[in-house]
């Protein structure tokens, strides 16, 4: 009876941490990061952004900004009167719904010019692929910077622990 508590308890706890272990951080525009006259479509294309991911918004402080728009917004490159943009320099959003997403800077014309302007779609995280997959893939969605390296370490050494401690329990 013990024995089927702890394994309740460990499944439980590797269910709720799971999501956290295996998010992905995108720099958005890998080494360019926000700027004007890149074309993050075409960075974009090709990645899958899941819930619990993360996308990293890098640019020189004053220089930029973020605002979450929507499709309209997008189109005209105008953001709600009512929001507050991103201005960090390293603002970090949390894709914590799944469905479209708009960002776009809103300093000068940066966006109807510059072409400074992001759209994604973000899947559940029911659809992210296994980790197994993820690590083999070419088509991975992971951006192969030394940053996603590092976290690709730490998200393997996570589930491998807890692989570890599962076997311990069943041994």
């Amino acid at each position: 009876m013990a024995y089927n508590s702890q394994l309740f308890i460990i499944l439980a706890t590797l269910a709720l941490v799971s999501p956290c272990i295996l998010a992905t951080e995108f720099i958005v525009g890998d080494d360019k990061g926000w700027t004007i006259n890149f074309d993050y479509q075409a960075w974009a294309q090709g990645k899958q952004f899941y819930v619990g991911d993360k996308l990293v918004f890098n640019y020189p402080k004053g220089a930029h900004n973020v605002f979450k728009v929507n499709g309209t917004g997008f189109q005209q490159c105008a953001a709600p009167l009512d929001s507050v943009p991103l201005t960090s320099g390293n603002d970090v959003i949390s894709l914590a719904t799944p469905g479209r997403k708009w960002y776009i800077c809103g300093v000068a014309k940066h966006c109807a010019v510059g072409n400074q302007k992001l759209l994604i779609t973000v899947l559940p995280s029911s659809f992210a692929p296994s980790p197994s997959l993820t690590a083999s893939s070419p088509s991975t969605s992971i951006p192969y910077t030394s940053a996603a390296s590092a976290s690709l370490g730490i998200k393997y050494g996570w589930m491998m622990a807890v692989v570890g401690i599962l076997g311990l329990l069943m041994a």
